[in-house]
Formats: structure tokens, sequence, C-alpha cells
């Protein structure tokens, strides 16, 4: 509900503002206007760029190799998302990089980690080249993290300084006014700057994962023109990055691919940017009043966005006309969305659960309304606890208390599992490649008598982690066993196996 809600609302703002526009157009400025710096050091004083030049070039040469590695080994897949209502597949194809057993979710789409190499993981590559991709991939989401750390620790030293900056000045008036109030007393309070701690520090900078991004302009039919400044093609619209931890820092590394073939406009004419060159759009979210910002993205550069800008702030990305590569470093919010926390969640559901001795059905402990709505929440558990209402000697009053307690959650449920079989059943879904297009999980055969329930206990992502079954990429970790300690699945984008049993990680072609 909230998720829908928040739709509706981004799309109602997104009208008003369109319409307070009619058919004009708001200003934004690029390198080559007199005002370009000074709007970003006021407006946009949060967005940290780095030239190409100020990165090792070892670091480049292993970066930009591993982008073309996974993409000869077919890595990069279009996403299946979903957006007001109706399925799409995504202009850019993409990949996802982490820790294992991290997730991330945008768009409704739940996109789960090819695990780069961690200690303390067995993980098996049966690519050579696969297993330095991720090595390299990693290394740069070290690179970042300590580049992260400097410019917010930077940004808090500017702000110390503006504040007692301010401070002084504030003295300063507050005592010329006293002076001229009889009587008066000048109540004057220091603006404090607590200097943040190395733990808060780590925490928004500690990137879990990058979702790696590659599109060649020039493949696609159509794409789409962006609607408030005239910037041209865009390869992703204006949006804020979602699932992240809050006020952490997102990362960028840019390549584009460039051409000699693909020169840059050298036209003093030229008005706007230069519909050749990538560019990182940027605008104050639902304004009117401020000019956005665009600013060229080439071979190697990189840009951080700081603390909140990524909540005040939309961002999309201009297309070039030469393919291009990133890979975005982020904090995910892993609180909900990891294997190991289905796996905790589904013990503690289980504790609810036990066995008779003699004829080793399978019962629940508690029929409390608190217990049942938690185990509800957590799984599908609707045969148990209907077979315990049915019993003789439950009271009355608890009996409907009970079925009050899970009737809504089966309701939303029920919902839920409608939408999701109609997501498997979309045009953009059957326009896939047979082996890449989600199955419509769980499915069961009628000669199968311990799937008695249409939607068994053990298979259901959807009250684990309080979302709808598991819509990865197509095809991408379709089985999710919670009941046992390991979950497997096939990625047909990479044509990988990943298998997982917490420790332990086969990735293969």
């Amino acid at each position: 509900m909230k998720r829908r809600a928040g739709e509706r609302e981004k799309e109602l703002k997104k009208k008003k503002l369109l319409e307070e526009l009619g058919e004009n157009r708001l200003p934004y400025l690029t390198p080559a206007d007199a005002d370009f710096h000074q709007l970003w050091k006021t407006k946009y004083s949060k967005l940290i760029f780095r030239k190409s030049d100020m990165v090792p070039e070892e670091l480049h040469q292993m970066v930009q190799e591993s982008f073309l590695t996974l993409r000869e080994h077919n890595c990069f897949f279009q996403d299946l998302v979903r957006i007001k209502g109706k399925d799409f597949l995504t202009p850019v194809s993409r990949i996802l990089i982490g820790n294992p057993g991290c997730t991330y979710k945008y768009l409704n789409t739940r996109l789960f980690t090819v695990p780069w190499p961690t200690e303390g993981y067995n993980i098996k590559y049966c690519n050579p080249q696969i297993h330095d991709a991720c090595k390299a991939l990693m290394r740069l989401n070290d690179y970042l993290h300590i580049e992260a750390v400097k410019a917010l620790q930077a940004q808090n030293l500017f702000e110390t300084k503006e504040i007692k900056d301010t401070t002084v000045i504030d003295r300063e008036q507050s005592f010329a006014t006293s002076l001229t109030e009889q009587g008066s007393v000048s109540k004057v309070q220091s603006g404090v700057c607590v200097p943040e701690d190395d733990r808060s520090l780590k925490n928004r900078t500690s990137y879990n994962l990058t979702l790696l991004n590659y599109m060649d302009p020039l493949q696609m039919l159509y794409l789409k023109q962006e609607p408030y400044f005239g910037m041209g093609n865009m390869a992703v619209s204006w949006h804020h990055d979602e699932n992240l931890v809050e006020r952490s820092v997102v990362a960028v590394y840019s390549y584009s691919c460039e051409d000699s073939a693909i020169e840059e406009s050298n036209e003093q004419e030229l008005k706007g940017r230069d519909p050749a060159v990538w560019h990182v759009g940027l605008k104050v979210a639902w304004d009117i009043e401020t000019p956005g910002l665009a600013i060229p993205l080439h071979q190697g550069d990189i840009y951080l966005m700081l603390d909140d800008l990524n909540m005040t702030h939309q961002h999309c990305v201009l297309a070039g006309l030469s393919p291009r590569f990133s890979s975005t470093h982020r904090v995910a919010d892993s609180s909900r969305g990891t294997l190991e926390y289905i796996l905790g969640q589904c013990e503690l559901a289980l504790q609810n659960l036990q066995t008779d001795s003699d004829s080793m059905a399978l019962s629940l402990k508690s029929l409390e309304a608190a217990v049942v709505k938690q185990v509800e929440e957590i799984h599908n558990e609707t045969s148990l606890v209907l077979s315990e209402v049915r019993k003789e000697q439950q009271i009355e009053e608890q009996r409907n208390e009970t079925i009050s307690c899970f009737l809504l959650l089966l309701k939303e449920r029920q919902k839920l599992r409608k939408e999701w079989t109609a997501r498997c059943q979309s045009d953009a879904a059957e326009s896939l490649p047979e082996e890449q297009k989600p199955e419509c999980h769980p499915f069961w055969t009628d000669n199968d008598e311990s799937l008695h329930n249409p939607f068994p206990f053990w298979m259901s992502w959807k009250t684990a982690s309080n979302e709808c079954p598991v819509f990865a990429k197509p095809g991408c970790f379709r089985s999710m066993r919670t009941k046992v300690n390991f979950f497997q699945g096939r990625d047909h984008s990479c044509k990988r196996t990943v298998i997982s049993n917490q420790k332990n990680h086969t990735v293969c072609k």
C-alpha cells in the first residue's frame, strides 16, 4: 500500500510540474556556461566529481577489462520492471555484483548479487575470467569507499567552518542590537557541529554491492526524451536511487567506449549539452525555479552523491552515441533483503510448529492472535491455521479472533499473487527468450501429495520480505527454498548457476 501511494504521489508531482511548464522548457547549464560552477557550488555542492586522471591508471585498466569480460560472457541483461502497473524491459542492461547473499530492489524488481571474492566464503567460479572481473570490481569498491570517506570528511569540515563563521556574525549582530535596546539581554546561542564519528562514516560508505549498467545507444530503436529541460535522449529517466541506507553515499564509475569515429562537437554555436557525449543530469526535485545541470562523462570519470543529495535532488543519465558501462556502488539496505534475514525469519516461524510423535502430523503450538499474525507475516501457514481453527475444542471467541487476525493478510497475499501471475504472463515477459522467461512459482503436479497447499509453507518469499514473490532477473534464483539452508537457481543472462549454503557459493557458466 505504501509503495503504491508513493508511486501515485510522484506521478501527481510530475503531472503538476509538466502542467506548470506547458510548452516551455526549464533552463539548464553545462560547463560551457559562465554560471555553471557558481550554480554547482550553491545548489549542487553535494555532488563531487573526479576526473579520470585523478584515478590510478592500474585501476582503470583492471575495471575496464572487467566490463569487457562480463559483456563478452553475456552477463548483462535487461531487467523486467514494473512502472505504474505496467511491465517494461529496461533499455539499460544490468548485472548486480556484491557481498554474498545481498539483494537490491528497484522498480518492484529484486536482483540478487553474483558474489565477488569474499573472505570467509568459498566461492567457486567455473571461469577464471569471471573471477578476475568480480575481483577487479571489488578493488574498485574498496577505492570508492576510501574516496567517499574523504569526501564526507571534507564536507563536514566545510560545514563546521560555515557554522562557526555564521555564529560569529550572529554574535556581532546580537551585540550591536543589544546596545540600542535598554534593559535587553542578548542570548547568544553558539551553533555546534558535532563531528561525525568513524562508525557513521563507515555505515554510509561501506558499499555492499555494485549495480553494473551497459547500453549501446545506436542499438536502441527508441530512447525517451528528457521532458523538463530538453536535454535530449535519456538512457535512465529522472529518479532517486531506491533501497539505500539513509544518507549513504552513491559512487559511480563511468566508462564510455569512445570511438575516434564519434567525436565531440566543437561548434561554438552549440547550445546545451553535446548529444554525442554521455552526461549525468541533475535537478532539484520537483522544482521549476532552479536550473538543472548536465555534466559530461568521459572514460574513467567518477562522481559521488553525498549525504541527502539523493533525497533532495533527482538525477538522470543522458545518452551519448558510444556504448557505455558504469559501476554504481551503493550501501543497499540489507536489513530485510538477504538470505540470512530470510532464514532467520523462517526459523522464527518454525518455532510455532510442532510434529505429532505418532502421526507425524504438523500443527501449531499457539493460536494466540499476536503469534498467528507474526507467523502469517512471515510465511503462508494457511492450511495449518485453518486445521487448528476447525477443531471442536476451539472457543468461538478465540476462533473469531484468530480468523480476523490473518484474514486481511491472506487477502493482501492473494492480491499480490495475482499481480505476480499477471507479471509472468505480461507481453514484456512473453517477449523474452524461453530460457529467460520468469517462472510462475510455486508450481506442483497432481501426483505430488506433499504440495496439498497450492503455496506451501517453505516457498513463500512474499511473507519473508513483505512483498510479492521473487521477481529478480527473469530466471534468476527462481527457487527460494527457505526450509532448508540453501537456495539455487539459474541466471540465464550470464548462463551461470549459483548455489549457496550460506558460506559456499558456486558461480559457473
